[in-house]
């Protein structure tokens, strides 16, 4: 929604729209769709012409529909002072925070494989973030290219494109997933220097 169409005139009554429509819109990613705008507004009963208004295209729906993903850091506090331990941490909250949000990061990994812009959640590498945080010990070790492919393959083993593989693919159920997912970044920390080099 446009800054200037959200702050004016009925605020209160603006917010209660757009809500609406990002309820609906979650509604149906939780039946597995990836909807449209018209299609939340549809569901929300809420013109097509409105629901514009408050989203011009699908990516801004979904991005908006997405589940919360600023955190800094999902290292606990105090944090762990092991890199195993570390990224232990970060592995299963972040494991576990796609497990709870499937069916909207499903939505959006749909929408990412699209030409769409780069600005959605899934493109935005904060994953990356948290895993490099776990990893900084390491540092000195691995130097900054070496702890940023680690952090990348670290990434790589616990989103949600593995999870669709090992679930849809492989045909493991939910306590297989984590637990595969979980193994793998034990596998990457046991030789962190053997990671190929990223182009």
């Amino acid at each position: 929604m446009s800054s200037g169409y959200a702050e004016s005139g009925r605020t209160r009554q603006k917010q209660r729209t757009r809500d609406q429509l990002l309820e609906a819109a979650r509604r149906l990613i939780e039946g597995g769709d990836t909807p449209r705008v018209e299609e939340a507004a549809e569901a929300a009963g809420i013109s097509r012409t409105t629901a514009y208004r408050y989203f011009a295209s699908q990516a801004e729906l979904l991005a908006a529909a997405f589940p919360e993903t600023a955190m800094r850091s999902l290292l606990p506090a105090p944090a762990p002072e092991g890199v195993p331990e570390r990224v232990a941490a970060v592995a299963s909250a972040f494991v576990d925070k796609v497990e709870q949000t499937e069916h909207q990061q499903r939505a959006m990994l749909r929408l990412s494989l699209g030409d769409v812009p780069h600005e959605l959640p899934l493109r935005q590498g904060r994953a990356i973030g948290w895993f490099s945080e776990a990893l900084e010990p390491l540092r000195a070790e691995l130097g900054d290219a070496g702890l940023h492919r680690l952090a990348v393959a670290l990434r790589s083993v616990c989103g949600i494109e593995t999870r669709a593989w090992l679930s849809d693919v492989a045909g493991l159920d939910a306590d297989a997933v984590r637990a595969t997912q979980l193994w793998m970044v034990d596998a990457l920390l046991t030789s962190p220097t053997r990671c190929p080099p990223l182009p």
